[in-house]
């Protein structure tokens, strides 16, 4: 009962407990006939059957680890089977030998049922204290692992907090760098409009000088035509020919001061214009719509001005664009410069190779993802004209720099393209070109945040 009473105690579920079921209800009937045949083989046959049993169950708990607990009430039992054993043995085979020395065998069995009750106190003793050890590491284990639940859980709580503080971490740097993409546009918008109040202010007190010697250029050289008309044929024939040649040099004269004037006119508009580079407002805008209709106003516009000029146009754009963010207007004065710039290299190129040259200017716009993880829209303009030489090429984005003849550009363009591009859009500008074959300018435009 103490045996099977351990696997229970300490929740082990083992064969054992069945064979020490059998062997209780086995103790029981050996006690019975034990008390039935009391003499002859068969009491001796029973006897020994018996100590057999209670020996096995002794050793039990020294064999087996599930019983260890049970080895100090084994050796409490221990003496009085050895001792009933002998007695037991010596009766049946040594009657006399037994009989002269009963009373010592009796004294043995009651010091050894004092040794038995002494060690069942003992034992009992020890056992409440391993109880006790046993359940408060029991508790200790109990707490450990409510510990660890503890502990899982703060680390999945800590995770999750990580995880939102991350977040808002990204969301708050994405607003800072919205917030300091817009200060920085607020800052330029400031600065071209102050710029512009300026530059008005210059271009109205230039414009009036300007108009002056554009406007009396034009009538002196009305004039003179009118001399050549009226006064000069009254003049002696030995006077015409030297009146003459000073009424042609005093209209050449004329001519370049008009020319010139013209010029200065065209330069002061460009500042205008470039002053007011990034007044509008960004609105959702359709960029393969705005690429197509500028290229078509920048081509026809040049063939009013020059019925013998021709190009070949191609496009190909991204139709999973759809709409971003954009200041058209100023966007449109990008498309139309650059388209301007390639007719016009493509026009020059055509001039020096004849017919066997094909001008083509190509637009093409997609998709494109940055390196920072965000999107763009490209915008590629690149034609097969004149190219730009290496040593200039450095210097195409600074205000008034041109390769152009004088008269036919102010240097503003490209300048003006630049700041548009790169400040009011957060975007990029680039240029590839080899002299004499082709020149391509990229239009880098982010839709999402970095």
């Amino acid at each position: 009962m103490q045996l099977r009473k351990t696997l229970k105690t300490e929740g082990i579920k083992s064969e054992w407990d069945r064979y020490l079921q059998f062997a209780f209800w086995a103790s029981i009937a050996s006690i019975c006939l034990s008390f039935t045949f009391n003499d002859g083989a068969s009491a001796l046959i029973f006897s020994m059957l018996s100590h057999l049993l209670v020996f096995g169950l002794i050793a039990l708990p020294f064999l087996r680890d599930e019983f260890k607990t049970k080895r100090p009430l084994a050796t409490s039992v221990l003496p009085y089977a050895a001792i009933s054993f002998l007695s037991d043995i010596i009766e049946k085979l040594f009657v006399n030998f037994h009989n002269d020395y009963n009373d010592f065998f009796e004294s043995a069995k009651g010091f050894a049922v004092l040794w038995f009750c002494a060690m069942w106190f003992i034992n009992r003793r020890q056992n409440k204290a391993l109880e006790i050890e046993r359940k408060k590491r029991r508790d200790e284990e109990e707490q450990n692992r409510m510990m660890a639940a503890m502990k899982v859980n703060l680390e999945g709580e800590v995770k999750q907090r990580t995880a939102e503080l991350t977040k808002q971490k990204e969301e708050l740097q994405q607003t800072l760098a919205e917030l300091k993409s817009t200060q920085a546009q607020l800052v330029q918008q400031e600065k071209m409009a102050s710029l512009g109040e300026l530059t008005a202010g210059i271009a109205h007190e230039i414009q009036n000088p300007l108009n002056f010697v554009n406007n009396f250029s034009e009538v002196s050289i009305e004039l003179l035509d009118e001399l050549k008309e009226g006064v000069f044929k009254n003049l002696p024939e030995d006077s015409k020919e030297e009146a003459d040649e000073i009424m042609n040099d005093i209209t050449q004269n004329l001519a370049k001061i008009n020319q010139h004037g013209k010029r200065a006119d065209a330069i002061v508009k460009g500042m205008l214009q470039h002053s007011r580079a990034t007044t509008s407002k960004k609105e959702p805008t359709d960029i393969n719509a705005l690429a197509d209709e500028y290229l078509r106003l920048s081509y026809h516009g040049l063939r009013a001005k020059d019925k013998s000029f021709n190009a070949g146009m191609k496009t190909s754009f991204d139709e999973t664009i759809g709409l971003i963010d954009a200041m058209s207007q100023d966007l449109g004065r990008v498309l139309l410069n650059l388209y301007n710039n390639s007719f016009y290299s493509v026009a020059e190129k055509k001039k020096l190779k004849g017919e066997g040259y094909e001008p083509t200017v190509n637009v093409s716009t997609k998709k494109v993802t940055l390196p920072s993880g965000g999107t763009a829209v490209e915008i590629t303009v690149d034609d097969n004209g004149m190219g730009i030489p290496q040593k200039v090429l450095d210097k195409i984005y600074q205000p008034f720099f041109t390769t152009k003849p004088t008269g036919q550009g102010t240097g503003l363009g490209l300048s003006m393209s630049y700041d548009i591009i790169t400040k009011a859009h957060n975007g990029e500008l680039k240029v590839e070109t080899a002299e004499g074959e082709y020149a391509r300018f990229i239009i880098t435009i982010p839709t999402t945040a970095n």
